[in-house]
């Protein structure tokens, strides 16, 4: 949008040339909107990525030592989620070891909690998908632990999430993931539909589509690798995008068929 004013603008006042400066600096606005200072600047985005990275697999490991134990099992899921994401080798390896440093029960995750705060708090979303990907995390056994939960709700309450505004990202990835695979047949997939949006079945149609669109736009893969998201760490939030695609699919079907 910043472009095209700027480049009217520009052309109004200079003409051509005027256009074409107003078109870059509007380009720069836009981006800088869209995605903070890592999506118009290289090394700002380099930073980003390595600090969220390293946010996610530290937290992951303390999540996995909140029962004051390690299983087989937590270490089988992180080194799925691992595979599931299709991480560079340098990044896997990277992030084995932050594992491995988030699971000692000597380390306080709270100095990076802030770094990642100082670096990436100021960038729409990423708080909230660094959320996602613990919780997606967490969920890989099937169901939180009370334990994970509480750590959770710590880590979000660092993040300056009250416990409502938790509890709402909470039941959204929860109900999210009751659509992976494109399933809906379970007696209460309608209702699940609505959580995964954040919505109500009392919401308007324009209601609904706009906390689609809303999920839809944090969840895509070039805005969020522009916030800072490394690119091999996306297929997470492309997962749930298709879950939030399922699930509005099926309330509109709904809907429309009440209508008829």
């Amino acid at each position: 949008m910043f472009k095209l004013i700027g480049a009217l603008l520009g052309f109004y006042f200079w003409g051509f040339f005027g256009a074409l400066i107003g078109y870059l600096l509007g380009s720069f606005i836009d981006r800088y909107k869209a995605y903070g200072m890592g999506g118009v600047n290289p090394l700002s985005q380099a930073q980003r990525q390595s600090v969220f990275l390293e946010t996610v697999f530290i937290s992951m490991g303390k999540l996995a030592k909140a029962d004051g134990h390690i299983s087989q099992n937590e270490i089988d899921h992180v080194e799925q989620f691992i595979q599931k994401l299709g991480m560079s080798t340098e990044h896997r390896q990277r992030a084995v070891a932050l594992f491995k440093q988030g699971a000692d029960a000597n380390f306080d995750i709270k100095p990076n909690l802030n770094k990642f705060i100082a670096i990436c708090g100021n960038t729409n979303d990423l708080k909230q998908m660094l959320l996602v990907y613990l919780i997606v995390m967490a969920l890989s056994d099937g169901h939180i632990h009370t334990d994970e939960e509480i750590m959770l709700k710590d880590i979000a309450r660092h993040f300056g999430y009250d416990q409502t505004a938790f509890k709402r990202i909470l039941d959204m990835v929860l109900n999210q993931s009751h659509f992976a695979g494109g399933q809906t047949s379970s007696a209460t997939s309608l209702e699940d539909a609505y959580k995964a949006l954040g919505v109500s079945t009392e919401s308007s149609d324009q209601e609904i589509k706009r906390a689609y669109r809303k999920l839809m736009s944090q969840y895509h893969p070039d805005k969020l690798m522009g916030q800072g998201v490394p690119e091999d760490m996306i297929a997470v939030a492309t997962e749930q995008a298709k879950e939030i695609q399922v699930a509005y699919n099926l309330i509109t079907t709904s809907r429309k068929k009440t209508e008829g």
